[in-house]
């Protein structure tokens, strides 16, 4: 069985998600959230993807244990931020030729976590 990281390859996942940090820039919803250079931050999300989409565990060879939810608690989550989040990721899941299963299973698992890390009213 092939894994969706297999599946997208690592050249297109890495720009998919450098595509996502160019809408998150430019995007006054939830660009606030993020540091203005987002070159370290694209570089751990390309590392967690990877592993979360069934690759080599990355992530957790150079930080540990991703534990998502604390290392998110500093930052105030609303639905508003998530979905902003998640639209911006769609949109970069849209601007490459991915198969459509692969990217709708990509979107789903991402919409559980990105509802996870909510933490905000």
């Amino acid at each position: 069985m092939t894994s969706p990281y297999e599946a997208i390859g690592q050249e297109k996942l890495y720009a998919v998600i450098d595509r996502f940090y160019d809408y998150v820039k430019a995007d006054d919803r939830i660009n606030h959230l993020f540091p203005a250079e987002l070159n370290e931050t694209a570089r751990k999300q390309k590392q967690f993807l990877t592993q979360f989409l069934g690759g080599p565990s990355l992530y957790t060879e150079e930080h540990g244990h991703p534990m998502l939810r604390m290392r998110h608690l500093p930052f105030q989550i609303t639905p508003a931020a998530r979905d902003a989040w998640l639209e911006n990721m769609h949109r970069a899941l849209d601007d490459f030729e991915i198969d459509e299963p692969v990217k709708n299973y990509i979107f789903e698992r991402l919409s559980l976590t990105a509802t996870h890390m909510v933490n905000t009213e």
